[in-house]
Order: C-alpha cells, then structure tokens, then sequence
C-alpha cells in the first residue's frame, strides 16, 4: 500500500528522518510514536503529499505520490490534521460532505448516496444530533469527532491521521481506537496514526514506527519494536510494563527519571 524509499526530512539543519525504508501492507495498523518535535506530523505531511521530501520518495501502490492526480489521490488517501481552523459557518453535515467530493467527477452538488453515507458517519462518531450545528460552535472534541466522521466518509483504503484522539474523552478515544481497528480487521483498510498514548497504540496497532528525532528510527512488529527498553530510549524516559490479563500496560518510571 505504502512504501518510502531511502526518505530523508529536514527541520531547518535538524535531520528529522534518514534513509526511511519503510513498507506498510494492506490491512496493516501502524502507530508512529516519538517525542514532541521528533518529525512525527512532519513525516505524516509528506507521506499524505502535502509536503515534499527532502530526500528519497513515498510510493503508494507502487506510484510516486507526485504522479498521482490529486482527485485520483484523494480517492486513495485521507488525511486528518493534527489541527484545523474553520473560517466559515458550515454545518457538521456539510463538513462531512465535503470529504464526498473526489466522487463527484463533474457533479457539483451532493447526491442523496452523499447524504447517506455522510449521516451514516456522523452517527459512527455519536455526532449525528449536531448534524445542523455550526462547526464553530462545537466542542474540541465534538469537533475532532465530526472531522473524523469526514475522514471516514471519504471511503479511502489509506487512512492517515495525526493525534485522532485528540481532545477526546475517555470514552470516545476507546470508541474510536476500537473502530479503527475494526476498520483494518474487516475491511482491510490500512491505517497509520499518531499518538501519545502508548497503551491505546499498543491495544489497536498490529506494526509501530519510532522516532528518535536525529534521523534515526525503527520500523516492526509491535510485539518486537513497543519493549520496554526500546521506547525509554527513544522515548528519553524509563518506561516499565506490567501485565494485566491479555494486556500490555506501559507505565512510566516517575521513580528514575
């Protein structure tokens, strides 16, 4: 599904990534974990075309992101910023809307097929009820979750998102996490996420990619990359893990930092 090759980014004279050879498979769920500024978004822009590599190239389904037209684009990958600014008053359903457009051709206005499916993700994300809100008048995380359900609505088999449960509530973040892994298991969409919470990553993600933040990084399985002494390092905090029934809990060492 998504392949970079020897890919190299740069924050002014940082070297965030160095010679990234990374392979993700469909179906495949990967957690993209590091410190804050260790090039996390950043490496989430360019693997969503928005930004160019400083060196080397992303390939989805074989193809370099840059020959790929941006509506063909945009029926393969979605992307969900880690933040967003709304300028204008539309509606939640209007948001979620929006994200139908690659399948419009030379339509302008939504079809009732649009309407269906944008309704049907909004009630996904238990936003249904503010369907007819303004967005600017929603909650950060009644918010987060109507930009969701328009990721979802967009029906892409690549799925990208920085910090999806940002701004969430216990609940939602479970609820949401939960989705998204049934999403891989079910209907084989790929996923690759960012985020804090190293037992949420743990619970849903089936691969995980760290960040040093100096070039250098590590790329596996969860099982061989998310261990205790690996993430401390790239983590630069001592991590401890405990066993709770079938879980993995990872707890962070306040006694020897």
């Amino acid at each position: 599904m998504l392949v970079t090759e020897q890919l190299h980014l740069t924050a002014g004279a940082r070297v965030l990534v160095d010679k990234l050879d990374w392979q993700v498979a469909d179906g495949e769920c990967w957690s993209i974990i590091g410190r804050n500024g260790a090039g996390k978004s950043t490496l989430m822009r360019t693997l969503a075309g928005l930004r160019d590599p400083d060196g080397g190239q992303v390939l989805l389904k074989g193809r370099p992101l840059g020959a790929w037209p941006l509506e063909a684009l945009a029926r393969e990958r979605a992307f969900l910023a880690q933040s967003r600014s709304d300028a204008f008053s539309y509606t939640a359903l209007e948001t979620v809307l929006s994200a139908r457009h690659p399948y419009h051709d030379k339509r302008y206005w939504e079809d009732s097929d649009d309407h269906a499916i944008a309704l049907s993700m909004l009630a996904a994300m238990e936003v249904e009820d503010l369907a007819a809100r303004d967005v600017r008048t929603l909650s950060g995380g009644e918010r987060q979750r109507v930009a969701i359900a328009a990721l979802l609505a967009q029906d892409t088999p690549l799925l990208l998102l920085d910090e999806p449960a940002n701004a969430l509530d216990l609940a939602h973040q479970v609820g949401v996490m939960g989705l998204l892994a049934k999403l891989c298991r079910e209907q084989n969409k790929t996923i690759v996420m960012i985020g804090h919470d190293l037992n949420l990553a743990h619970s849903i993600s089936t691969h995980a990619l760290l960040l040093m933040g100096d070039g250098r990084w590590l790329a596996g399985a969860k099982g061989d990359v998310m261990q205790a002494d690996i993430l401390s390092d790239y983590l630069h905090h001592p991590i401890e893990t405990v066993r709770h029934g079938a879980r993995t809990i990872f707890i962070p060492n306040e006694a020897n930092a």
